[in-house]
């Protein structure tokens, strides 16, 4: 399935995924967001990848100066599990934890801990990409 690759790509991202927990771990859990995100679930809109997507949720949800400095090239804001759990719909945040085998508040926690390195490496020269898939993304900073 294209979620697990897309969570190999970010696990190696995150510098293996090596973060405890289950096989893949934090790389898997956000592959499976990304992946839920890029499938038109959870109205990210058409045009833009997960990514954007993603930072428009939570931008949207208060989220605004988390989001931001982890876009930006300052120091990454912490975000708790509970706040991810807030900003992001129901349905995605459990089809997640459904796919990756977690319960919905340990795959909340996970996010919280890696999105902002993933996002932070995703967008090194302080910008969110667009029109550029996920996958792209991660092999580009891999180079």
């Amino acid at each position: 399935m294209a979620g697990n690759d897309l969570g190999s790509l970010l696990g190696s991202l995150l510098g293996g995924g090596g973060q405890g927990g289950a096989s893949g771990g934090a790389g898997n859990i956000l592959g499976a967001l990304l992946g839920a995100l890029g499938n038109g679930q959870s109205g990210t809109g058409g045009g833009g990848n997960a990514l954007e997507g993603l930072i428009g949720m939570l931008t949207k949800s208060g989220l605004v100066d988390q989001a931001q400095s982890w876009v930006g090239t300052g120091e990454n804001q912490a975000v708790s599990g509970a706040q991810i759990a807030e900003a992001l719909p129901d349905e995605t945040l459990q089809k997640v934890a459904r796919e990756t085998g977690v319960s919905t508040e340990h795959a909340a926690d996970e996010i919280a801990r890696s999105l902002p390195t993933a996002v932070d490496r995703l967008t090194p020269s302080g910008e969110v990409p667009e029109g550029r898939s996920i996958e792209d993304l991660v092999r580009e900073q891999q180079l």
